[in-house]
């Protein structure tokens, strides 16, 4: 028997049928990561000024790493004063700190992105991947992500407005791009990557505003929601003598705190998700890439790097913030209001006094807000490694200096001292023994049990990507239609997945593999059939290097009545937790 028909038998001999696995995807109403059927995620524990403490990843317990080796790589822009890249720097001249403890550089590597849009892959016809272009090299890519969840109404206009004089400066730059709107039903995809900028053009003026949901309630409203303070601490609190109008009022504050706290909550699903999507998308395209995030607000107040959203949401946010580093995407965020008035005077949603403590009060806390929301959009940034621009009405300039960083920068990586295993915010620090020079690096990384250990997100993980605007890139997958079969009222259409044996055997490890196959079909949006195993084991010695030269295949059958498809199969590597998905049409006759 050759080598490739024992591992052929060998696979099928572990192939584990689970039925538990196809039983948790899919399944309808239950959200992927708060696990809760038809309901909203619980409403989110913030930071206020009232000396409440926000949740942090420092109070997790010990963490239990589940690899013998964590590598962190740190893509790092290295400019002079007047903004251009720095070449030919060594090893030697960088110097990487964790924690102000500085750390071996086991990668280094100066990356210059090609020029060009690189021509999108090509399949025969029948066969489906996800594989976005047909060169594997470090591009130059931008996304935009215009939010409407977080920006008020009038400002969605003025953003695209800033977007389109941006995009009609890059006709002819050869830039990779792509655009897509971020809203209350999800991400839409005005423009997949490599896209025209002329055509993004047309697709922004004809993209109408949408309505965010904080627009819904009263400013002094949004500053109680995200404060949890006492009314009288922010908004001019109500004595009990006050008269009827007064005390309505602050019946109308107080209620529209409690919905502002869940719009607020669902904010930070909807955004992290979006977030989630895009970097799955992104992974397994090589290099540094920019996501410019048109918004008018960050959507919970993150006054430092180790702060996260209170309850379900916390799994959700170091997963998002884990994905975002682990494809290298640096999030630019951009705020589209420009300069902002915080005078409660110029507020059309302030019904109080124009003068006394109260105004004075809902000044301070319109003060507040603001320099909360700039603060956060700045934090977030400089955790992934771009740059935030608040308070300036030149968008463009900001959306320019993100597409510019992609261009040229070096790689830096290190491995993780793994006997450190204190949970938290792992400052990181890029010094170059130069003077004059201007760095921008993301400024640490979280390090939670959930961002080590894949285990913890694993159904979430199946069914997020399972419903993904996206294909998820991280692991290369190629799909087959094969044999239709009768099967009574029913036909049993074979299909057949291939993917890169080095995406998912661990080699360092005993040549180990766990990785899940799970193909669902669905028919006008509902899903209506699953078809879900795990597969895991060791590949012996002598099998290796032909089996990584002629890849894994996976083959299975779906059983479907007549009709039109729309199948989405999706592959998990459980020891890591990278995902790879693709979607294919289907029709049965």
């Amino acid at each position: 028997m050759g080598c490739r028909q024992s591992f052929r038998f060998f696979f099928c001999m572990i192939l584990v049928s689970a039925a538990a696995l196809s039983q948790e995807i899919g399944q309808q109403g239950t959200d992927p990561f708060t696990g809760q059927a038809g309901k909203p995620a619980p409403p989110v524990s913030l930071p206020n000024t009232n000396g409440h403490k926000a949740p942090s990843v420092d109070e997790e317990g010990k963490l239990v790493f589940r690899s013998r080796t964590v590598l962190v790589e740190v893509p790092a822009v290295v400019t002079d004063t007047s903004g251009s890249h720095l070449h030919n720097l060594t090893k030697n001249d960088f110097s990487i700190l964790e924690n102000g403890k500085q750390q071996p550089i086991t990668v280094f590597e100066e990356v210059t992105t090609s020029s060009g849009r690189p021509a999108p892959a090509t399949n025969p016809p029948g066969i489906f991947s996800n594989v976005p272009f047909d060169r594997q090299e470090p591009l130059s890519i931008t996304v935009i992500a215009l939010d409407t969840i977080n920006t008020p109404f009038l400002d969605q206009a003025y953003g695209r407005q800033q977007l389109i004089k941006y995009l009609a400066d890059t006709l002819d730059s050869g830039q990779v791009l792509g655009l897509v709107v971020i809203g209350r039903k999800g991400v839409t995809v005005l423009g997949g990557l490599n896209s025209d900028p002329a055509a993004l053009i047309t697709a922004l003026k004809k993209v109408s505003g949408e309505l965010s949901p904080m627009e819904t309630f009263g400013t002094d409203g949004k500053i109680l929601a995200a404060s949890e303070s006492q009314p009288s601490e922010l908004t001019g609190g109500i004595s009990p003598g006050a008269d009827p109008a007064a005390r309505m009022r602050q019946f109308i504050l107080n209620a529209d705190a409690v919905e502002g706290s869940y719009q607020q909550a669902r904010a930070v699903e909807d955004t992290m998700k979006a977030f989630l999507a895009i970097a799955w998308s992104l992974a397994g395209i090589p290099g540094r890439k920019s996501l410019i995030w048109a918004t008018g607000s960050f959507p919970f107040a993150l006054d430092s790097p180790s702060t996260v959203p209170g309850g379900n949401l916390s799994l959700l946010y170091e997963r998002t913030m884990e994905a975002l580093n682990d494809a290298q995407v640096s999030v630019y965020p951009v705020d589209i209001r420009g300069l902002v008035d915080t005078s409660p005077a110029a507020d059309p949603t302030y019904s109080g006094g124009l003068s006394g403590p109260e105004f004075g009060n809902s000044a301070g806390g319109r003060s507040w807000l603001q320099n909360s929301s700039v603060k956060s959009l700045q934090n977030f940034a400089e955790m992934t490694g771009g740059r935030s621009y608040a308070n300036n009405n030149d968008l463009a300039k900001g959306f320019r200096h993100a597409a510019d960083d992609c261009s040229s920068y070096y790689l830096l990586g290190y491995y993780v001292d793994t006997r450190d295993r204190n949970p938290g915010w792992r400052k990181l620090q890029v010094q170059v023994a130069r003077k004059g020079v201007e760095i921008h690096a993301r400024s640490g990384f979280l390090v939670t049990n959930a961002t080590i250990d894949p285990q913890l997100t694993h159904s979430a993980d199946i069914d997020f990507a399972l419903i993904s605007p996206f294909d998820s890139t991280a692991i290369p997958v190629t799909v087959q239609w094969r044999a239709v079969e009768p099967d009574g009222e029913k036909k049993k259409i074979g299909f057949a997945l291939r993917l890169p044996a080095s995406s998912v055997i661990d080699e360092t490890d005993k040549n180990r593999f766990n990785v899940d196959f799970i193909a669902q079909a669905s028919k006008g949006g509902a899903p209506t059939r699953n078809e879900g195993q795990t597969v895991k084991g060791m590949i012996p010695d002598a099998a290796l290097a032909k089996i990584k030269a002629e890849g894994i295949f996976y083959k299975n059958a779906l059983e479907l009545p007549p009709g039109d498809y729309r199948v989405r199969f999706v592959v998990r590597d459980n020891l890591t937790g990278r995902i790879g998905s693709v979607s294919a049409p289907l029709i049965v006759n």
